[in-house]
Parts: structure tokens; C-alpha cells; sequence
């Protein structure tokens, strides 16, 4: 598949639907693959009449690596401390991965979508590039201000973990993290085993995990940021999310004048089947809206 380069980081991409269609991008989040977006799910766009893309940010999947090994624990200490974090990178540097993406294909604005870290990404891209944003959709996500957003201590254990080293480990473990932070009474096993499995056999890299939420922590507040956006702002959050609390959405929704706030019951930090059909709705009418009064 294609490699996008202009940032100097080699970023990997595909593109489902027809190229002339809306462009709509998929921005992933903390240690998710370009796959973590499955192909049922972005059919379900194109069905919709959307060309979409979907990329490995850096430092996962078939996508480039950054150098050095972070202490994860060391990181959130100085982050919780109010002390600086030193990263190899930022999230701006992820948001212009993501742009180089949109270059390589030839496309000047998109319809950007962005899951939990992925939608720090894709707010950062409607905060330094506003004329490339079609219009933002923010899915589980959080602004960067301490005070919202924080996740549920009781999951913090399972998540603290250290990362499994072989394949059958590492399907376990991303079974009990579901388990912990994802929608109660959506699990489907079978589906969390074949997802963690093809991630695994595709590109398994924890180091790679470890900069990226260095990336986040280092990142700060977005919130002045946020506060200046007039991009076509939806944001989405699960009530039962435990990873990234409700709050995080709704003040996301607070800080973007004019943002629509969607607020699904039952969902917690993950996408289940279940909920595919209303999320793509909900995207769909939000651009359809916002391509009625451009």
C-alpha cells in the first residue's frame, strides 16, 4: 500500500470507496492500527457515499518509528506533577502525518474522524489547519485539561500492565482491557481474539505505544485551542466510558462554539458492532449538515 513521507516519517495508508466521493479520514488511537477502523465499518461509510482512508499513525502498524524508549511511569509522573515531559514528538506532529496522508492522495480538506488519542489528533488538526477540516468528529475523547476526562482508577491496572511478549499473551491481555473499559454487556470475545491476533501478526511494537502517550502527556491543554475552532464540531462519547470519562466529551462540546454533543448509552471505550450503524449516521448527517451551509 501506499507510504505517505512529506513529515519525514514514513506513513502508511489505504483508501476504501470511490475517489471522487467526499473524502472522510479515520484518525485511531493510543496503540490502534490502521485495522483497528474494521473493514465493515468503513464500507458502512462508503455505503454512506464517502471515499474513506484509514493510516497507522507513527510508531504502530506498517508506519515509521521514532527512537527511544520512555518510562512510562516516569512520563506520568512528571505529567500528573505539572512537570514538563520530554517526547519525541507531539500530537501536532501526528496531526501533520495525518495532512500528509491527505496530500499524498491529492485532497485539499476532508471530513476527519478521530477515536480517543485519535480524536486529539484530529481536534489538533481543526485547531492548526481549520482549512483542511470539512468538519470534526471527536469520538471518545478528551480536551487535555487535567480536570476532565481522567479515567476510572479501578482500570488503571489492568491498563498499567506490562505489555505482553507473545501472541497468545497479547490476545489475552487485550481480552481483560476490554474487559475493563469497554461497552458492559457488548463483549464479543470472539471478535476482541481474531482483532488482537491480526494486530499482532500485522506489527507488534509496545515501545511504539509507550512514545505515543508520551505524545499526549507532552501535549498539554488544547483547550485555547478548542475555544478558537469554527470547523463543524460533533462530538461523540459513550456514557459508560471508563478509560476516558464523559466529561472529556462534554467539555470538548463546552469549548467549540456551535459543537454538537452526542452522548450514547451504553457504550464505554470501544466500538462495538452494535453501535456501528448509529456512529455512521450520526457522522453522515453532521457532514451532510455541514456541506448544506458552506
Amino acid at each position: 500500500m501506499p507510504i505517505a513521507a512529506r513529515t519525514g516519517m514514513d506513513i502508511w495508508y489505504e483508501s476504501f470507496g470511490d475517489s471522487a466521493d467526499p473524502p472522510l479520514l479515520l484518525v485511531m488511537g493510543l496503540g490502534g492500527q490502521a485495522i483497528s477502523w474494521p473493514d465493515e465499518f468503513c464500507q458502512g461509510f462508503v455505503d454512506r457515499g464517502f471515499f474513506v482512508i484509514r493510516f497507522d499513525n507513527r510508531d504502530v502498524g506498517l508506519s515509521g518509528r521514532a527512537s527511544g524508549t520512555p518510562d512510562p511511569f516516569a512520563v506520568m509522573t512528571a505529567a500528573a506533577q505539572g512537570e514538563p515531559v520530554d517526547a519525541p514528538y507531539l500530537l501536532t506532529d501526528m496531526a501533520d502525518d495525518a495532512f500528509a496522508v491527505l496530500d499524498a492522495l491529492g485532497i485539499g480538506a476532508a471530513h476527519v474522524v478521530g477515536a480517543s488519542m485519535g480524536g486529539m489528533i484530529a481536534q489538533t488538526m481543526a485547531i492548526t489547519h481549520p482549512e483542511r477540516v470539512l468538519t470534526l468528529t471527536s469520538i471518545m475523547s478528551t480536551t487535555g485539561q487535567p480536570d476532565v476526562g481522567q479515567a476510572d482508577p479501578e482500570v488503571l491496572s489492568v491498563l498499567l500492565e506490562p505489555p505482553a511478549a507473545d501472541r497468545e499473551a497479547v490476545i489475552e491481555q487485550a481480552v481483560r482491557r476490554v474487559k475493563a473499559i469497554g461497552s458492559p454487556d457488548q463483549l464479543d470475545e470472539t471478535r476482541v481474539r481474531e482483532a488482537a491476533g491480526a494486530a499482532y501478526d500485522r506489527a507488534f511494537d509496545p515501545n511504539g505505544v509507550v512514545r505515543q502517550l508520551t505524545a499526549v502527556l507532552a501535549s498539554g491543554s488544547r483547550a485555547e485551542g478548542l475555544a478558537s475552532v469554527t470547523v463543524p464540531t460533533l462530538v461523540i462519547h459513550g456514557s459508560a466510558d471508563r478509560l476516558v470519562n464523559p466529561s472529556g466529551g462534554q467539555r470538548t462540546a463546552e469549548l467549540v462554539a456551535g459543537a454538537q454533543l452526542e452522548l450514547i448509552e451504553g457504550m464505554g471505550h470501544d466500538l462495538p458492532v452494535v453501535f456501528w450503524s448509529r456512529i455512521i449516521e450520526m457522522v453522515t448527517r453532521h457532514a451532510a449538515q455541514a456541506a448544506s451551509t458552506r
